[in-house]
């Protein structure tokens, strides 16, 4: 196990090969089965271009060939980076077939969080698109080098800058089949060992790490696929980030490809990109998010389109309300699933066949028979089925530790190995309800932002004396951030201001605050801690205020 890393027990790493769950196989090993049985099968499409199983494996091989001749050793972290295409899956099964680990970032990610996981990581390398919307990773890519000692390598999916590597000219390599393979075998992974790092959402100022291991990650995807019925002739349409676990590994694109199945890459989320490709593709199976399901519901754009091979649309990242569940199978004729997980392991997945009182209502059950659930009070005692307590697991693909975190480690898990999920949940016939939770955390449409590290970085601005981030409810995204601030004496502020400085810090756009409310002091407990619930309901009643003066 890689150094700062935490192995599950010995005791429940044998029950988990007993039963079953951890196949020994890594991660490339379980889609090498696919490949040898179907290869001549389409296993990707973006656009035009459509690649089978066996040109995915080749393509997987050369490259994980060229990045050990590029001099990546096992177990090196490399940050990656890239957006939505068909190159995305080969280029991380090849980072893992070489022995390569993965830092998971998403393409909203810019200087402050990914010079944090360059420091965390050691990363040595970093693989990034050229530009896209007007962004230019290259040159962020250019400063971060400047800045970070470890990370001596840049690979480009486009046009490299200065001193940059072209990830497409890298994979053309030239090599005997002979020459590939020995390599490979030479550098093959242990299955226990770590394949991926991926990012908690993190409630305090740093994201942890999150290492996931080839056993625990295969099981991931399988079980979640068979949960959700995955098989052989699905087609699936990856819309959100491919490097996001839930596209990657809940099932995602992962779980299609252990079955044989398709998977269609979306580059945009708009209705007009979207429900085209769906009757094009005759795509089966759509996983999104809260605000592209608000988006496309309030779009005359799905009338338009012959969606009679859509079967099942999953939401997760942030609870979908049972209103909007009942029309998306109202409207898109299909029927509803709920996933309710987390990158650190436990998934919940309303199943396919669950009656509507279930599918429109509950965040599902665990998919792992050895998932052992516990719903807590605050002392940590269990409360009984049907009352709200604080959600805690351990089980087959449920980390024991974070990367390299000692104190994060022994405050989110107990002595006995169970993670604190921080969710208030209550269980019903086996289901999953939430009810809210105990973190300081925004679920900004299944983005979670830590009010911690916003804050960090509005305290910098020098007219700022204190400043407390709380959720506000949002009708589209479930929730935005509201920054309260008390300022120092004689100075003004306006939302404007705000947003460029924090802009300006290089933080991701997604984690901006979208509200700005100057106070005199904060509301204070006795303990001397901001009263942050009041301030959510101060917020609260703001909205509603200006909802009935509109």
């Amino acid at each position: 196990m890689l150094a700062g890393c935490t192995p599950w027990p010995e005791e429940f790493a044998q029950a988990y090969r007993a039963k079953g769950y951890w196949e020994g196989l890594t991660v490339p090993e379980a889609i090498e089965r696919t490949i040898r049985a179907v290869p001549d099968k389409t296993a990707l499409v973006e656009g035009e271009n459509r690649i089978t199983y066996a040109e995915l494996g080749r393509r997987v091989d050369r490259l994980a060939y060229a990045f050990i001749r590029q001099g990546l050793a096992a177990q090196d972290r490399v940050v990656f980076q890239l957006v939505n295409s068909a190159e995305l899956p080969i280029v991380f099964l090849a980072l893992l077939k070489a022995g390569v680990i993965p830092v998971m970032a998403l393409p909203a990610h810019r200087h402050s969080e990914i010079g944090h996981f360059l420091d965390h990581s050691r990363a040595t390398a970093y693989l990034i698109p050229d530009q896209v919307r007007g962004f230019d990773y290259r040159q962020m890519a250019a400063e971060l080098v400047a800045a970070h000692p470890s990370l001596n390598t840049v690979y480009v999916q486009g046009e490299p800058g200065a001193g940059q590597i072209d990830l497409a000219a890298l994979g053309q390599v030239e090599a005997s089949a002979e020459d590939i393979a020995a390599a490979l075998a030479a550098r093959r992974p242990a299955a226990d060992e770590v394949a991926l790092m991926l990012l908690s959402g993190g409630t305090t100022a740093i994201p942890k790490m999150i290492p996931r291991t080839h056993d625990d990650y295969v099981y991931n995807f399988k079980a979640s696929g068979q949960a959700c019925g995955f098989h052989p002739d699905m087609v699936f349409l990856a819309v959100l980030p491919m490097a996001h676990n839930f596209t990657l590994g809940c099932p995602g694109l992962l779980g299609v490809f252990a079955v044989g199945g398709t998977v269609v890459v979306a580059t945009a989320t708009a209705p007009e990109v979207i429900f085209p490709l769906i009757e094009k593709e005759r795509v089966s199976m759509v996983c999104t998010a809260v605000p592209l399901v608000t988006a496309w519901l309030n779009s005359p754009v799905p009338a338009a389109h012959d969606l009679s091979s859509l079967k099942f649309l999953m939401n997760g990242g942030a609870k979908l309300v049972p209103e909007l569940r009942r029309r998306i199978e109202e409207q898109f004729g299909c029927t509803f699933m709920e996933s309710f997980g987390t990158g650190e392991g436990l998934l919940n997945k309303t199943r396919p066949d669950d009656p509507p009182e279930i599918r429109h209502t509950s965040s599902g059950r665990p998919i792992s028979p050895d998932d052992e659930i516990r719903i807590v009070d605050e002392f940590e005692q269990d409360v009984p089925d049907g009352q709200p307590g604080e959600l805690l697991v351990r089980g087959p693909y449920t980390i024991r530790g974070y990367y390299n975190a000692p104190e994060a480690n022994r405050q989110a898990f107990t002595a006995d190995g169970f993670y604190r999920m921080g969710d208030v949940v209550k269980r019903v016939d086996g289901n999953l309800y939430i009810e809210g939770r105990k973190k300081d955390l925004i679920n900004r449409g299944g983005e979670k932002i830590s009010c911690e590290e916003v804050e960090d970085h509005i305290l910098a601005h020098g007219a700022i004396e204190g400043a407390c981030v709380v959720a506000m409810p949002d009708e589209v995204y479930g929730e935005k951030g509201c920054a309260f601030v008390v300022l120092k004496p004689g100075n003004r502020l306006d939302f404007g201001e705000l947003a460029a400085f924090l802009l300006a810090r290089n933080i991701a756009k997604f984690k901006l605050p979208e509200r700005l409310e100057i106070l005199e002091s904060f509301p204070i407990s006795p303990a001397g801690k901001i009263l942050r619930r009041e301030l959510r309901a101060r917020v609260v009643a703001l909205l509603a205020e200006e909802r009935e003066t509109a």
